[in-house]
């Protein structure tokens, strides 16, 4: 192999690029990102840097730009993927022609169309849209965060702490209901009453109230109107495949791939957030959106790219957190797996309490909130129990 390109120029572009040149890759590296950045760091974007606590050049990756002896083609956005040819399209028409391709271009926020057009409403997912974010969260604003997940659920608790008057519109489900259970998701949820967030369950909008270019109120189903000066959408993320349409690439939830991250087409692999790689414990591929997956998994496709896959099968266990409202929450495994949850530590109405998730008599997911050392000594056990469970599906808690 001679040119080597991956597509995304964030972590899990950074981590492919190191991990190439670890396992001896001397040949040319193409580096494209949509974004004029050097590869930077996501979660702050959420939290303090949102908060103004720390400044863009916190964010960075890199201490100073790394000697990777690397092509950096930034602000260049994918079109096409040409496997036949080997040549990744950009937008302005030009071809990168590679032998391997590492796609690793990540998520995009998912937008509502009634909010189209309106200056005052938001998505969050790159630090430009963190920065224009921050003007809006002054002392007495308003602010509505459509979305409970964890970006939305991290804002709200970054605005309340600001000072800024805060609805939070869950869902039809209860939030983080998929991650980690109804029951535990549902226990989550009651940190934004206890912090002076209008939590509302369940309403979607059904009208929008605007003027000048702007939004200022917003009609929900169960006939309250709530007003604000600034709307955030963080409704999830689509993975950010649609350039890869027309290349043969089988698409699903993401790109899908073995757990290898190899995909269906021969000399390219997929990592990160656009990557849903076949999971020994669900049966099926899953995209796991997160940090530590965009950490993790480059170093395994890279190495079956290269030639000399892991002989082991891949045993990476999912795992998340999140700040809110002062508190660190954890978790790792799958509640998907579980047929209960006990409490171990703790007690869920003061928030700080860890809670083990099991199949049977085995662990198969831990929760902790405000307990990291707990979380820290009990999560090498439920990975370890993780690694030799048999594969496949239980009802989710």
């Amino acid at each position: 192999m001679k040119t080597l390109a991956i597509v995304g120029s964030s972590l899990a572009g950074l981590s492919a690029a190191r991990a190439a040149r670890a396992e001896g890759f001397e040949g040319r590296l193409v580096m494209i990102g949509d974004e004029i950045h050097r590869p930077y760091d996501r979660p702050p974007l959420s939290k303090d840097f949102l908060a103004g606590k720390v400044g863009e050049e916190s964010l960075a990756l890199e201490d100073s730009p790394e000697d990777l002896s690397a092509e950096w083609l930034l602000g260049e956005r994918a079109v096409a993927l040409q496997p036949a040819e080997r040549t990744v399209v950009l937008e302005g028409g030009r071809r990168v022609e590679a032998d391997g391709v590492v796609i690793a271009t990540g998520s995009a926020a998912r937008k509502l169309d009634q909010f189209e057009g309106l200056e005052n409403v938001y998505t969050l997912r790159t630090v430009d849209d963190a920065r224009c974010l921050r003007e809006e969260l002054r002392p007495g604003a308003r602010l509505l965060v459509i979305g409970a997940g964890l970006i939305g659920a991290e804002v709200a608790s970054t605005a309340r702490v600001a000072g800024v008057e805060v609805t939070l519109l869950g869902g039809p489900s209860v939030p983080l209901g998929r991650s980690l259970g109804a029951t535990m998701g549902e226990v989550l949820s009651g940190l934004h009453a206890l912090n002076g967030v209008d939590f509302v369950q369940g309403a979607v909008v059904t009208g929008v109230r605007s003027e000048a270019a702007r939004l200022r109120a917003v009609e929900l189903s169960d006939g309250r109107v709530v007003k604000a000066d600034a709307v955030l959408v963080a409704v999830g993320g689509v993975a950010s495949t649609a350039w890869l349409a027309a290349s043969g690439i089988q698409l699903a939830d993401g790109v899908v791939c073995d757990d290898h991250g190899r995909t269906s087409v021969p000399g390219v692999v997929a990592v990160g957030d656009c990557a849903a790689w076949r999971d020994r414990h669900l049966g099926r591929p899953q995209r796991h959106g997160h940090w530590n997956a965009a950490l993790s998994q480059p170093a395994r496709a890279v190495k079956a790219l290269l030639g000399s896959p892991d002989a082991d099968p891949h045993t990476a266990v999912p795992y998340f957190w999140s700040d809110q409202y002062g508190i660190r929450i954890q978790f790792s495994g799958h509640a998907e797996l579980a047929d209960r949850v006990d409490i171990e530590a703790g007690d869920p109405a003061t928030h700080s309490f860890l809670a083990a998730y099991y199949r049977g008599t085995e662990p198969v997911g831990l929760l902790s909130s405000g307990q990291p050392r707990l979380f820290a000594k009990r999560r090498r056990d439920v990975e370890r129990s993780l690694r030799t469970t048999t594969p496949g599906l239980a009802a989710a808690v």
